[in-house]
């Protein structure tokens, strides 16, 4: 349509994404803030420990925010436990956590709650373009996972396998067992005798390293872990 003599044409932007960067290697704290800044974000603070980073969000509110995983003063978890709370005190801001390694039981406990969540090796910012819409599928309540950290897991499955120290024999009775077969039950579908049954049960009992107790409660320990490794 053409437009009336003396005005223009206006194109209504959405507001740019508001989003806290903390991290306390300075020099990569700009430049994440200088990146996001020139890729549409709003940066409305920077901090450089959990303390200074949780202080900012509760006053700012933003969209996202970005979090080293490791922060001063003891360069353990610091990101990851300022991320938890600002998961229960403010839901709706988005979190990105930043690793410089793969960290499998923290990225774990975190993705655990929910959408708006995301935890990346520090290495993906170098893709600038992939990093930008990766913190923008994130704002937009996407949960992310490090490709890294996806096959960490899978291998971390594989070597963590609690069942690796049974016998092929020892794996189809546990199975049976997690059907709720006795050992009679078991015997008579693997066509060896009840003795027999008995001696692979406890077999089994002993690969798996099961307190000591009734011999029925070390029987669902020994199916639970069964049932946790499938």
């Amino acid at each position: 349509m053409p437009t009336t003599p003396g005005t223009a044409e206006t194109t209504v932007r959405p507001p740019a994404s508001r989003v806290v960067v903390a991290d306390d290697d300075v020099l990569l704290r700009e430049g994440l803030a200088s990146l996001l800044d020139r890729s549409g974000f709003e940066v409305v603070g920077q901090a450089g420990d959990a303390t200074e980073l949780l202080a900012i969000v509760r006053s700012t509110g933003p969209d996202v925010a970005i979090v080293d995983i490791r922060m001063p003063p003891t360069q353990t978890t610091e990101g990851l436990q300022a991320a938890r709370v600002i998961r229960e005190e403010l839901p709706e801001v988005a979190i990105v956590v930043l690793s410089a390694h793969v960290e499998v039981d923290e990225a774990m406990e975190l993705l655990a709650g929910g959408g708006g969540l995301g935890y990346l090796l520090k290495t993906r910012v170098t893709d600038v373009a992939e990093f930008i819409d990766t913190v923008q599928r994130i704002t937009a309540g996407a949960a992310v996972v490090d490709p890294a950290l996806v096959r960490e897991l899978v291998a971390a499955r594989r070597r963590k396998d609690p069942l690796d120290v049974l016998s092929p024999r020892e794996r189809e009775v546990l199975g049976l067992m997690a059907e709720g077969a006795s050992n009679a039950g078991i015997a008579s579908k693997i066509f060896v005798s009840e003795g027999t049954v008995e001696k692979h049960v406890r077999s089994i009992l002993g690969k798996l390293d099961l307190p000591e107790s009734e011999t029925d409660h070390r029987r669902v320990l020994a199916v639970l872990t069964y049932l946790d490794a499938r």
